[in-house]
């Protein structure tokens, strides 16, 4: 037991230590876990063997993660991402798998064993590069996007290529080994529900688990997590989610199925249940600490026997796959007409192979098709790539990002002529309405906008306004922000609108603030950043359709502005209390439970509001819609 306690205090501390640093030095927690991982392994020698046992636990992050991806798509959103993700990442499997296969015949290996080969660095790494681009918010790009596509298409194809392999088998590596072989497929059939099972047969239990998973997953999670939703317990309700991620992964194990492609499924199935945020906030911490873990397992993993002893081997090798791999992703990126530094982004990005491959490389060896010393040499190509990684994120963010940013934007920052006492930043839609009001009342206004092509809409129609990036200190002080009484937010980045209010805040705590959220959760960050006023971009002109609505179905003005009234009231009572709870029970990170309940007691107390309100003799249906209902009845 004192081992084990200690191992963890080990892996525990680097992480604790490197990570913060790398982040500091603008590394990336990636890069951290994986440099702590060489440290307390290679270098200082302070875990070893039982690093391969706690890589196959560590697994189990990635298998959280694409459970949590999942969540966060519909089955609408795939139909409608079909074209990147059959297109792009299909091409993008058969480009790279082609190009590796002919270099390593190339090479001198044989057809199975390099068809293998390519196989295994076609895939990507799934947990580093959206974890990467989700740190550096780059996800919603069209790079981050079509990446996405592409990893998706990859995870998926793992099936396949596990059905596929055992059809490689060398027979020289079956014969020599048989009979060690036997004891194992003995052991790992005890563990199998489709062991020595027939085509026709694997297939139907095949579509059951899965049908087990989607129907599950539709109708029985629902009373699940209710029930446990009204038990107030909440380990309980961590408990249910590990519960349902870890009793899927096991059902699709069991039938030769990924257990993270199955984990995904279930993530779309209820990505539209009432219970999606809940399930977001109790799986996110171990799905962060998890995978923290298994790049640090891939960073002791490195053996660096076997990598000095064939260093210019391995190097090459390593070099060799990330350019084959980027020449390929590229060619796709002109292909499909992915522009700018989107382009450069989605091709190194996707340059390395990722986590699967050593999932590959084990079941090769088991299934007799790659020899264990070539393994273990695959296996260090495949660390090396991903712990190469992030330096290529780095190097598009320090040389790449900036140079077609150069080229983009030409127009140099305007100089301010004129100070004010508003500072509008943002200039658009809502920036407009904020500033016309103000310059109608005869208070002057400084406005700042980054697009070019708005700043001359503007000053068409005889509005001064200056281009420029708002979060840029050196002109907000141009703009006279020290003098200035308001400071109204605009911009249409939620990231730098939540940055700049705290930036504002802590640099002029005299200032007064206005910003614009985009929605709740937005403008929680907002107030907690310092924001004197937060107004939701579609709150009042959503309220007018809402009142108007109840008007054309039949409500009396007086009902309409009773219920209008009843509303903003409950809304602003509800705002304040839901900010409270946001703030003291997650510490402003997320949704919890509490959280929830509370929305939801409010929605009741509205509807019981409006309920109380009723005047029979008030509603009166308009022509139109008793006709509608004569035609029904004729029908």
């Amino acid at each position: 037991m004192t081992e084990y306690f200690l191992q963890a205090f080990i892996y525990l501390t680097a992480a604790v230590i490197a990570v913060p640093l790398a982040k500091k030095l603008g590394l990336g927690s990636v890069l951290g876990y994986l440099i702590a991982g060489v440290v307390i392994g290679p270098i200082i020698g302070l875990v070893g063997s039982e690093t391969n046992t706690i890589q196959h636990f560590a697994e189990f992050g990635v298998v959280m993660m694409l459970f949590l991806v999942g969540l966060e798509l519909e089955p609408k959103m795939l139909w409608a991402m079909r074209n990147r993700l059959l297109g792009l990442g299909g091409l993008q499997v058969l480009g790279s798998v082609s190009a590796v296969l002919a270099c390593a015949i190339y090479a001198g290996y044989g057809f199975s064993t390099a068809l293998t080969i390519g196989l295994i660095f076609s895939l990507s790494s799934t947990a580093i590069v959206l974890q990467t681009l989700s740190e550096k918010r780059l996800n919603k790009t069209s790079a981050g996007k079509n990446a996405f596509s592409v990893l998706l298409f990859q995870d998926i194809a793992v099936i396949p290529m596990l059905a596929f392999i055992p059809l490689l088998a060398l027979p020289e590596l079956v014969e020599k080994a048989q009979g060690a072989m036997a004891v194992a497929n003995e052991q790992h059939d005890s563990l199998s529900l489709v062991a020595n099972m027939p085509g026709w047969a694997y297939a139907i239990v095949l579509l059951l688990a899965i049908g087990v998973v989607v129907l599950g997953g539709h109708y029985l999670s629902r009373p699940l997590f209710k029930m446990v939703a009204d038990s107030g317990v909440k380990e309980i309700s961590t408990a249910a989610a590990l519960m349902l991620v870890i009793g899927i992964a096991a059902l699709m194990s069991l039938v030769g199925i990924s257990p993270a492609l199955g984990t995904f499924l279930a993530g779309v199935v209820l990505a539209n249940s009432e219970f999606k945020h809940e399930l977001e906030a109790n799986i996110g911490p171990f799905k962060g600490l998890l995978l923290g873990l298994f790049f640090i397992t891939v960073g002791a993993g490195i053996d660096f026997t076997v990598l000095f002893a064939n260093f210019a081997e391995i190097i090459l090798m390593t070099l060799g796959v990330m350019l084959i791999k980027g020449i390929v992703l590229y060619l796709l990126a002109l292909i499909f007409r992915i522009k700018g530094s989107d382009r450069w982004l989605f091709t190194l990005s996707l340059a390395q192979a990722g986590e699967f491959g050593f999932v590959l490389l084990n079941f090769s060896v088991q299934q007799h098709v790659l020899p264990t010393a070539m393994a273990q040499t695959l296996s260090i190509v495949v660390a090396l790539s991903m712990f190469l990684t992030p330096g290529l994120f780095i190097l598009f963010d320090k040389v790449i990002s900036p140079r077609f940013q150069n080229k983009t934007n030409q127009r140099t920052q305007d100089d301010i002529e004129e100070v004010g006492s508003v500072i509008i930043a943002g200039i658009g839609r809502f920036g407009q309405i904020v500033n016309r009001l103000l310059i109608s009342n005869g208070i002057k206004t400084v406005v700042l906008d980054h697009q070019a092509s708005q700043i001359d809409s503007i000053r068409r129609i005889n509005t001064k306004a200056y281009y420029g990036d708002a979060t840029r200190p050196d002109l907000l002080k141009m703009a006279g922000v020290a003098e200035a009484s308001l400071f109204v937010v605009a911009i249409d980045n939620r990231e730098s609108s939540v940055e700049l209010v705290k930036y504002l805040t802590h640099t002029y705590p005299k200032l007064k603030i206005a910003a614009r959220a985009f929605d709740r959760g937005h403008g929680h960050l907002l107030r907690a950043a310092g924001a004197d006023i937060v107004e939701f971009e579609t709150y009042h002109s959503a309220l007018e359709v809402g009142a108007e609505s109840l008007q054309l179905l039949g409500y009396s003005d007086a009902s309409v502005a009773r219920r209008k009234a009843t509303y903003q009231r409950i809304e602003k009572e509800a705002s304040k209390r839901l900010y409270e709870n946001w703030l003291s029970e997650s510490g402003g990170k997320s949704f919890s439970n509490d959280f929830i309940k509370l929305f939801l007691q409010y929605e009741e107390r509205l509807k019981q509001a409006m309920d109380e309100d009723t005047d029979e003799n008030e509603l009166k249906l308009p022509e139109s819609f008793d006709a509608n209902n004569e035609a029904i009845d004729k029908v």
